[in-house]
């Protein structure tokens, strides 16, 4: 389970070193093969493998002749990457994802239970600024009697 947010560097050749504190259940999941593939806000996912393949299997299987679901196949796995830490726990982000993305230097990695996210600093900070703005009224239904 991954959680928190951690801020990070790309370094010039573009590698992410994994925090520590996730390495050991990244080597124990994934032998640390990860996936990393876009997202529709302008954020990179990075799933480990053995979580991503069921997820890249049931987009699979839907339809293609919808032109939304070939659309998402198209932006979810085209332009899934595999990649594998090395032995100092560094991932390489591909330059055509860290262009998608927008990435900077300064990066945040944000765990979201089975996946991170990984989005510019700057991007995310707007992001959770968005968030606090948000309004009951602009609340999605499936939200209303939650209780934290």
């Amino acid at each position: 389970m991954f959680r928190g947010v951690t801020q990070l560097n790309l370094d010039n050749k573009g590698r992410l070193a994994v925090p520590a504190k996730y390495r050991d259940s990244l080597i124990t999941a994934c032998a640390g093969h990860l996936v990393i593939t876009v997202d529709s806000p302008k954020c990179l996912l990075i799933y480990p493998k053995s979580a991503w393949e069921p997820i890249e299997q049931k987009l699979s299987n839907l339809s293609s002749f919808h032109p939304q679901i070939r659309s998402l196949q198209r932006l979810l796995i085209g332009n899934a990457n595999d990649v594998e830490m090395d032995s100092a726990g560094r991932i390489l982000v591909s330059l055509p994802l860290r262009q998608f993305a927008e990435l900077t230097k300064n990066v945040v990695l944000v765990g979201q239970g089975a996946k991170f996210e990984l989005w510019d600093e700057e991007k995310w900070n707007q992001q959770i600024q968005d968030s606090l703005t948000l309004r009951n009224d602009d609340m999605s239904s499936e939200l209303y009697g939650f209780s934290l």
